[in-house]
Formats: C-alpha cells, structure tokens, sequence
C-alpha cells in the first residue's frame, strides 16, 4: 500500500501581486478539472524527503514568477463564467512511498494506477477551495521515482503547462528562471470591441453528430471504455504520408499532405471503421489547434493561459473508409487552414456573446454524465508532437516517459512524440471495450 509521507501547500516565497484577474473567453470555455500529466524518473540516490524538499523549495520560488497558479477560481453570475483570485492561496504537494516498481506499470498506459499517482481533487466542493495546481511525487521500492501533476485547464493549456515546468526545473536544478518572463495579462486574448457579433459559423460550437437512431448521447456515454497505447515507428509514419499523398489533389500540384494530416486522417478512418458505423453516418474530429501564432499580431512569447481551440473536421464514416487516405487527410488540412486570425477572432466573439459556457466544457472523467460530450460516433485528436513534453529534470535526471495521466473520454486521443523526436509516435486512445480489438487490428493492418 502506498504511504502517504507528507502533504503540503505551497505558496509563492514572496509577496506576489494580488486581486481578481479577468480570464479569456478562450479559458471560460474550457474544462473545470485538471488537466493530468505523469513523469517516471528512473532509480537514484534521492530519498522521498530529499525530492519532496527539492519540489517544495522550488515550487515556492516558482509560484513567485507564475503567481496565478497560487490562486483560486471565483464564479462571477449565472452564466458560468470564473475570474482568478490572485490570493497566493497555494498549490497542493504531496509526497508518497510506495512498495510497487516502475516496471509494475508495463507500458504506462493511463491506468488507474498511473490515475493514482496524481492527486485526486474533489470537485463536489466549492471551487474557490480548489487548488489550480496538485502535485504528487512518489517513491517506489526500485529507487525510482514519479512525479504526478494535475494543472486546472481554466488556467493554462498545454503549452504554458510546460513553461511552467520548465522553468520551476531549472529552479530546482539551481540554474533560475529563463527569459523571457510569463506574460501573464490576458487582455490581449480577448474579444475585439468593434466586433459585436460572430462573422463565421462555428460547428465546433454546435452539437456533435450522433449515432444514427439515439436522440442523444445518454447510452454512449454509458457504455464502458478502455485505453491502448500504441506505437506508430517513423517508418510506418512515413508510408501513412506516402499513402496519404496519392491524393489526386497532391498529383495535381497540390501541397503535400503533412506527416499530422496522415496520421490524423488514418486515425479518424479506423476509428470510423472500428466503431462499425453505417455508411451515412455523420462523424467529425475535433482538432486543437494553437492560436499563438496564427493570430495577427501573434500573442506575446510565454503567453500564460489557454490559446487553444478545437476545429471540426466534418464527413460521413462510409466516404472516410471507402475512399482514400488523402480524402480524410484533405478534411482535417480544409478544417484547419479556415483557422485565420478572422476567424480566431470570431470564435471568441462567438464565445463572449453565450449566456451559458458550461455547455462547451467537457470532463477529464471516466464515465462523467456532465458537461460536452465528444465520444462516438465523434474523434478528438491532440497533438504534443511540437510541445516541449521531455527535458523535466529536477536534479535527478531526465525522465524515462512522459504523457497523460489519464484520457477522460470515449474518442479522445493523444499523439505523444517519442523521445528519440525522430518522427514515430504513441497514440494513447481511450475507446469503448467492445471497439477496442477492431482499432488495435486496423490501425497497423491499413497502414
């Protein structure tokens, strides 16, 4: 049984700026939970007392620099909209030794024991009592270590995260923080004034398509889910984009498909295929896409918040899987080459003009009955293959993996780099039990 050492909350080591922060229409939409990472530090020489003083030293002089993650969440009116209280409250830290060894975790698939080793928070209470940043390291018998961090997707998406991290290792390795500094004001995300009214439709706004015959996606949601973690070698990344770019439009003089647009587009199809939909069935994948530099100017560099929006690339099951790669491929390049600094500008418009923004976020929980649903008949896909995932070394070395600490829904998907960055990837994959065997067969046998 795992041992619960020491728990702390930390707080920024000096007197940081303090009040109510306004927050983008880009963070009211997204979800209420943490978002869950998880590194693995092979076997050393630290004692869990040692690492844990380490993090909790660091992590203070940290939360100095980046002060919004000592901070809590207040509900403004009945729109469900938040503002940041800048009151150095404090993160959560806790330290644990436990009998299990790295090698228990097979192939780090999220699990609910990779869940375990981040701290849970308990979103039944109110949530100006919730920390925006829990951190766990955990110590097991092999001498290794973890280190477990649930960061509130409110406040930050996955690029700022890593800034953060970033910066409070080389904290933690005595080196200080880099330059540039955070920027923290998010005035600079939000809608434009002389626009009073959104100049795009928005599907990715709208309701998702459902399973032909259901009214809605109740049953879905219910039915029981499983992750796999797959590899995709640089070899057969290579043929997905060989393949991909037969299209008649790349032959044509086209721009050829990038490496993302074939594996997007193959992921998307066996899904499709996996999940036996009929041939008219309407299906959409859900990409994240980064507005940093795609709005005109770009936002600053260290922008610290969410910049990320999902874009909907929309089809029927029976053209993904009877026509070709290039077809699917040509779908997601259409969804986001429409993702102009006009349309950015829309969607927050789009945004600030709801009464209600619950209705857009979604949980990072298993079996949740809350909030937007993006299972089947539907994909999401996000990408960490130009994120800044590896290199979190506190003192003890670089990690052995890094990756998500839990996928919280049926359809959802990560694309995780290898270490080695030499074009082959994990796909982390959460479906339901009953379509598992068919995607775990399809993705390699249609490659």
């Amino acid at each position: 049984m795992p041992k619960l050492m020491a728990t702390y909350t930390v707080k920024p080591a000096k007197e940081t700026p303090g009040g109510y922060k306004c927050l983008s229409e880009c963070d009211q939409i997204k979800s209420v939970t943490h978002a869950p990472t998880i590194y693995f530090y092979p076997p050393g020489k630290f004692s869990i007392e040692k690492a844990a003083d380490i993090l909790r030293n660091s992590l203070s002089e940290a939360l100095v620099i980046f002060y919004p993650l000592a901070g809590r969440l207040h509900s403004i009116d009945g729109s469900g909209r938040l503002k940041l209280d800048c009151n150095a409250a404090g993160a959560l830290l806790v330290a644990v030794e436990s009998e299990a060894k790295i090698d228990d975790f097979g192939d780090f698939r999220p699990s609910p024991e990779i869940r375990a080793l981040i701290p849970c928070v308990d979103y039944n209470k109110p949530i100006d009592e919730l920390p925006l940043l829990v951190v766990q390291v955990t110590k097991f018998s092999c001498g290794g270590l973890s280190l477990g961090l649930g960061i509130s997707h409110i406040l930050v998406d996955g690029l700022a995260a890593l800034d953060f991290i970033s910066e409070w290792a080389k904290i933690a390795r005595g080196e200080g923080p880099g330059s540039p500094p955070p920027f923290l004001d998010r005035s600079v995300f939000r809608a434009p004034e002389h626009l009073t009214a959104p100049v795009f439709d928005h599907p990715e706004f709208g309701p998702q398509p459902l399973l032909i015959g259901q009214k809605d996606d109740v049953e879905e949601r219910k039915n029981e889910t499983s992750v796999l973690l797959l590899k995709l070698s640089k070899a057969q990344t290579e043929k997905l984009k060989e393949k991909a770019n037969e299209d008649e439009n790349v032959s044509n003089g086209g721009r050829p498909y990038t490496r993302y647009e074939a594996v997007a587009g193959h992921i998307w199809r066996t899904a499709c295929k996996a999940r036996q939909h009929e041939t008219n069935q309407p299906t959409s994948l859900l990409i994240a896409v980064d507005a940093r530099n795609r709005m005109e100017p770009p936002l600053p560099p260290m922008y610290f918040g969410n910049a990320v929006f999902r874009i909907t690339a929309e089809s029927t099951s029976g053209e993904l899987v009877s026509k070709s790669l290039g077809y699917a491929s040509g779908k997601v390049r259409q969804a986001k080459e429409k993702v102009t600094p006009e349309y950015l500008q829309s969607c927050l418009v789009f945004v600030k003009n709801q009464k209600d923004v619950t209705k857009f976020r979604n949980f990072h929980t298993v079996g949740c009955s809350k909030g937007a649903f993006y299972g089947n008949p539907v994909i999401e896909i996000t990408s960490w293959a130009r994120l800044p995932i590896y290199g979190a070394d506190f003192g003890w070395g670089r990690e052995i993996y890094m990756g998500p600490g839990g996928l919280g829904y049926d359809g959802k998907v990560f694309l995780i780099p290898e270490p080695a960055l030499d074009g082959s990837f994990f796909v982390a994959v959460r479906l339901q039990v009953r379509h598992i065997d068919a995607f775990h067969k399809f993705i390699y046998q249609d490659i």
